[in-house]
């Protein structure tokens, strides 16, 4: 039996609770990182390895825990990351994650591979949606998801820079997710002729460009007056040329499901703040499960952070409900974080909060 959403009171029982209710292969295919899973795992718990150094005797009667990313205010600095198929766990996939994250003052990056229009999620939540694009093979079907996100009122662009290919996520090969015969990716099947219905997730990793370089943003930026956000950056150097590029970045190894191994976007983000040395925002994916760990990444530096796996289990326990009381529970643990730090802004965050362990 479900427990009531009340009963939960941390993203890891939420967690427990999805793992209940979800076939295993969507539970596989949302919870699985790459290879041997080392980073999905160091993801997780680097922010242990953190510690923080609180204040004493600080008014903190007051806690404004808002924040903007890119002129968008936020109620909290926590945002949805961009997560495939949310149809997989909910029948208002997309559309209730938008709902719920606009509803607690946030805001969802949408994903391409989407279950819903481009259209209908930002419909739900209008000033409150970015947008994830992939550069294709075939340009036209960039330039066309560009056309539709920026006339639906998209904020941002976010363009996904680690996934020439699929990364090796062993947990969907042993498993494979049941994909309903004739689902539809409605952002990109009409523009892949032949191929409108999702039957192969595999599928995906042909349209993907491997060319994919540096020298391409400057087409991307050519089509759209958007702020552009480069998803996947986990180095100083890639930081460095994304604000050189005019680009904004986000520090992120894709959940763990790319390059076994790869260092955390926690690890990195110092170095990459530093390196962007404030010519662009800086946020951060990864691990997320605690208040207190979207406190050490502001406090080193990031803008805001983002989560995915966290909303897509609220989502299938209890749709736009369940995704709201996952993105409540952070709220409400980073504005006792922050008390308890002596911590009364956002901005108030910085380095010296931090020690790390030995």
């Amino acid at each position: 039996m479900t427990p009531d959403l009340p009963e939960l009171l941390n993203l890891r029982e939420i967690e427990a609770a999805a793992c209940e209710v979800l076939p295993p292969a969507a539970f596989a295919y949302y919870r699985g990182g790459a290879n041997d899973e080392h980073t999905l795992r160091a993801n997780r718990e680097g922010y242990a390895a953190l510690k923080l150094r609180p204040r004493m005797l600080v008014d903190v009667s007051q806690i404004d825990t808002s924040t903007t990313v890119l002129g968008v205010p936020l109620a909290f600095p926590v945002g949805v990351a961009p997560c495939a198929l949310h149809g997989l766990v909910h029948p208002d996939a997309e559309v209730a994650t938008a709902r719920a994250a606009a509803s607690v003052g946030s805001l969802m990056t949408l994903s391409t591979m989407s279950h819903r229009t481009i259209e209908e999620v930002f419909g739900a939540a209008p000033e409150r949606c970015w947008f994830q694009l992939y550069l294709y093979k075939d340009r036209e079907v960039s330039r066309a998801l560009i056309a539709r996100a920026e006339a639906a009122g998209a904020r941002a662009l976010v363009l996904t820079v680690d996934a020439p290919h699929l990364g090796r996520r062993e947990a969907i090969i042993r498993t494979p997710v049941h994909i309903e015969p004739g689902t539809v990716l409605p952002n990109i099947g009409p523009r892949t002729p032949g191929r409108e219905h999702l039957d192969d997730l595999a599928y995906f990793d042909t349209l993907l460009d491997p060319s994919l370089s540096w020298r391409d943003l400057a087409w991307l930026r050519e089509q759209t007056r958007l702020p552009v956000i480069l998803k996947g950056l986990l180095t100083a150097e890639d930081a460095a040329l994304a604000a050189e590029h005019g680009c904004h970045v986000w520090a992120s190894n894709h959940g763990g499901r790319q390059l076994d191994t790869a260092v955390t976007a926690l690890e990195a983000l110092p170095e990459m703040v530093e390196a962007v040395a404030g010519r662009a925002e800086v946020y951060l994916d990864g691990g997320i499960s605690r208040g207190t760990d979207v406190i050490k990444c502001l406090a080193l530096g990031a803008r805001a952070v983002f989560v995915a796996r966290p909303v897509l289990y609220g989502l299938a326990l209890a749709g736009e409900a369940g995704v709201r009381r996952t993105l409540e529970l952070l709220r409400d643990e980073v504005r006792l974080g922050m008390a308890l730090c002596g911590k009364t802004r956002v901005g108030e965050l910085g380095p010296e909060l931090i020690r790390r362990s030995q």
